[in-house]
């Protein structure tokens, strides 16, 4: 059994997690070491897709521990 103190921190670490990540991708995508000439105009480079595998599955991660989060304080 989860106690509410936490369920609590499960879901703050979820909403943490999906606020930050996403921003992270952003600045990835600026960097011009995910290109391979223009940002949006080129080809992505290992260190782009890298990070949005590793971005994709912080998100999901976070989703799930949101989950387990929400459902420990309905219960």
């Amino acid at each position: 059994m989860i106690s509410t103190l936490q369920a609590w921190l499960l879901v703050g670490a979820g909403i943490f997690n999906i606020a930050i990540w996403p921003r992270f991708i952003v600045a990835i995508t600026k960097d011009p070491r995910a290109w391979t000439g223009e940002a949006w105009h080129s080809s992505g480079t290992s260190f782009l897709w890298v990070h949005v595998v590793l971005v994709t599955a912080a998100v999901s991660v976070a989703l799930v521990v949101l989950f387990i989060g929400i459902s420990a304080l309905r219960s």
